[in-house]
């Protein structure tokens, strides 16, 4: 990988002769500690990131292996890339010296030889095994295998922070904690395909395997570290203490107790990290992340993002309204809200800026809009996938559940910003700085991998199948446009897809060590009994307990892991209640997605604010006003099952008019604009009230509502009016 194959992008603006504004609007940015090596190294780095999207490709459509090993190899792919690829400190600069602190470098060549020696002892207890021998020598694990490997895994980590070289140079802590990676994975193929695997959990497991448990948790979460920061890892860590203190803690929070034995021995099955999470990150997710690649190197990204200018670029407040329509599409392969908003933002923002928004204004849309990305189908970041390996709700049926709710989510956005855009007087774009909508229109057949995906699944397809053949469609459509997809470029696309795949996958693996705590010490069970006791006094306290949980949960973390932990603290809970699995699961997703937008802790109103230069507080609450309807949406299907298709077809028509017209009172409330001018403090009560009585769905809630609208339509003094057109 090479600098000029992955320097930042910086979109110019300005209009070009064709006036095509978007220029590899969806390449990916290169994070401040990713290495960019040079010359045979950057060669062999792309071999291996190509192999690996390749094995996954093979694995999952031609000769599958066996499920564990599957998962086994999958993680330690991901962490052999992600030490090779980001570093644990920072880079040198250009002009300091061409490394700091050496002594970390030679400390972390003498922890290379216990690494290899513990790499080596897999070998041989190989062959032990190979031999007849049904269990390896407690004594040989121990002192010629665990330790070794704990002590190499310590110091590596350790060396890791410490040690700094330039960006092209490969560092000895990394070269250390992979090799560990692999001796943890050669381990667990060795003992996992042999009967040994039954014995995890019970007094009878090897002992190695803890130790390898423990290495490949602590690997883990350093690679979580360096790819998405603290949050995630403070979070793992409190949930890793909790289940050795837990034993010493007062009323529902106390349980029996688990030896670290008998812990890491579990958790590194399908009870913890090798479990749902990492199903769906080693399935589905690492295959649409090779979707997604293609289309990026088929400039298809490109395309949905001129489209979108083409069509609403003239309106009032244009880039804006452009923003919420690339930004749902790109959000809802791209997986991650932070990173749609670096991706997308760094061309909407500026130009939302350029027709009078503010910055914090500008950043707060990206935000709002990247986040609705992740709850749009068919894809939804990869929140649908998980939701039905946990739930085993089919993937078509949460697919279809979901189309009301997005559409209300991304109408109340739009919404707000037209309202903005009336309410302070902004323009459109001009004609001569936009894209010829006639020459996008001739370019439509590019949408056609998302079209075959979407008929390919409701047709009974399986996910992966269909996530191939749209994969394959994506090559095969690229002959028709000006970026065709020759052997080179697909190898380029199946590199780009490695790079992409490992913040997710690492984070998955992080979310399933949650998730496992989570199992084996029952505090998910014990959560629910709270929650069953705050329903006894009001289901609706209980419900807004469970917002506010996994908000809290979700705060700082990827959607993916958000999701994964509150779906299983929280929804077993509301199942509990006598919801519906379906539709407590969704009302738990949607506060997990919302949490990058929610004050104090919202990761992609901070990327928004870091391309906009506006506070990344004023961003964040903006970016929530703008949100609003998300925090009132799960709400409305939860008293109305109708929204999520849950219903006859007069009754979702009905209920998707209604609710259409609830969040734009809302907008309008919360905005302060309405009839086409400025609203005062009694209408704007009047319009949210109005919105609030329509959540529950029922025929006199919604005519006191439309009651209410009335009202203030006519309570509305008269004042000028602007010119608007929408």
């Amino acid at each position: 990988m090479t600098d000029k194959q992955h320097t930042e992008h910086h979109p110019a603006p300005e209009a070009e002769d064709d006036h095509i504004l978007a220029h590899d609007v969806d390449q990916e940015p290169v994070e401040e500690n990713r290495r960019l090596f040079e010359g045979s190294v950057a060669k062999l780095v792309s071999v291996l990131a190509i192999a690996y999207s390749a094995f996954h490709l093979y694995s999952l459509n031609i000769a599958p292996l066996e499920t564990w090993s599957f998962r086994i190899v999958h993680i330690a792919g991901a962490l052999v890339l992600g030490f090779i690829l980001f570093a644990g400190a920072r880079f040198v600069s250009t002009g300091e010296v061409s490394a700091r602190h050496r002594w970390a470098k030679w400390v972390s060549t003498l922890a290379l030889a216990p690494a290899l020696y513990a790499l080596y002892q897999t070998f041989s207890f190989h062959q032990i095994i190979l031999d007849g021998t049904l269990r390896i020598p407690v004594n040989l694990e121990t002192w010629h295998f665990g330790w070794p490997l704990l002590a190499a895994t310590g110091v590596g980590i350790v060396m890791s922070w410490f040690y700094q070289t330039g960006r092209s140079r490969f560092s000895m802590p990394d070269l250390v904690l992979i090799v560990c990676s692999v001796a943890v994975a050669a381990y667990f193929l060795v003992v996992y395909n042999t009967s040994m695997r039954m014995s995890t959990g019970t007094s009878f497991a090897p002992v190695g395997i803890s130790f390898a448990a423990v290495a490949g948790t602590a690997l883990i979460m350093e690679l979580t570290r360096r790819l998405t920061g603290m949050a995630l890892v403070v979070i793992g860590l409190a949930f890793l203490v909790y289940v050795f203190a837990g034993p010493h803690l007062p009323g529902f929070l106390g349980y029996p107790g688990l030896s670290v034995q008998r812990f890491f021995s579990q958790v590194y099955t399908d009870a913890g990290i090798l479990g749902p999470t990492t199903a769906v990150s080693s399935t589905y997710i690492i295959l649409f992340i090779v979707f997604a690649a293609f289309l990026q190197a088929s400039k298809v990204g490109d395309y949905f993002v001129n489209f979108a200018f083409a069509a609403a670029g003239r309106t009032r407040g244009g880039p804006a309204k452009v923003s919420i329509f690339a930004s749902g599409l790109m959000g809802m392969i791209n997986g991650t809200s932070a990173g749609n908003v670096v991706s997308t933002g760094s061309l909407t923002i500026p130009l939302m800026k350029k027709v009078g928004y503010s910055k914090q204004s500008a950043g707060a849309v990206e935000a709002a809009a990247s986040t609705g990305g992740q709850i749009m189908p068919p894809i939804m970041g990869a929140g649908a996938f998980i939701m039905a390996e946990i739930t085993g709700i089919p993937y078509t049926e949460i697919a279809i559940a979901a189309i009301i709710p997005a559409i209300l989510y991304f109408a109340s956005v739009y919404f707000m910003v037209d309202f903005e855009a009336a309410k302070t007087g902004m323009r459109g774009m001009r004609d001569d700085e936009l894209p010829q909508l006639k020459k996008m229109i001739k370019q439509c057949y590019l949408f056609v991998p998302i079209i075959i995906l979407i008929v390919a699944l409701f047709m009974g397809y399986s996910v992966i199948r269909a996530g191939t053949l749209a994969t394959v469609s994506a090559a095969v459509v690229s002959w028709f446009s000006p970026n065709k997809m020759g052997i080179r470029k697909i190898l380029e696309a199946l590199e780009i897809a490695s790079y992409m795949a490992i913040q997710i996958i690492v984070v998955c693996a992080a979310a399933g060590l949650i998730v496992g705590v989570i199992s084996l010490t029952g505090v998910g069970a014990r959560f629910s009994v709270l929650l069953l006791d705050v329903a006894e006094a009001s289901q609706l306290l209980a419900l807004v307990f469970a917002m506010f949980i996994s908000i809290l949960l979700g705060m700082g973390m990827p959607t993916t892991a958000a999701y994964a932990v509150a779906a299983s603290v929280v929804a077993p809970g509301l199942v509990q209640l006598g919801i519906d699995p379906l539709t407590a699961h969704f009302f738990v997703f949607y506060f997990a997605v919302v949490s990058a937008i929610t004050p104090p802790v919202a990761l992609a109103s901070y990327a928004a604010a870091g391309i906009s230069g506006a506070n990344a507080m004023e961003t964040s609450v903006a970016s929530f006003r703008i949100g609003i309807a998300a925090f009132i949406v799960p709400f409305m299907f939860f008293y109305n099952g109708a929204l999520l298709m849950d219903a006859g077809w007069f009754d979702i028509a009905r209920a998707l008019i209604t609710a259409l017209f609830g969040v734009y009172m809302l907008s309008g409330g919360v905005m302060g604009w309405f009839a086409r001018a400025s609203a005062g403090a009694l209408v704007r009560f009047l319009l949210i009230a109005a919105a609030l009585l329509m959540i529950e769905g029922g025929l006199w809630t919604d005519l006191t509502g439309i009651a209410l609208a009335v009202i203030a339509f006519l309570a509305q003094r008269p004042q000028r009016l602007r010119p608007a057109s929408i």
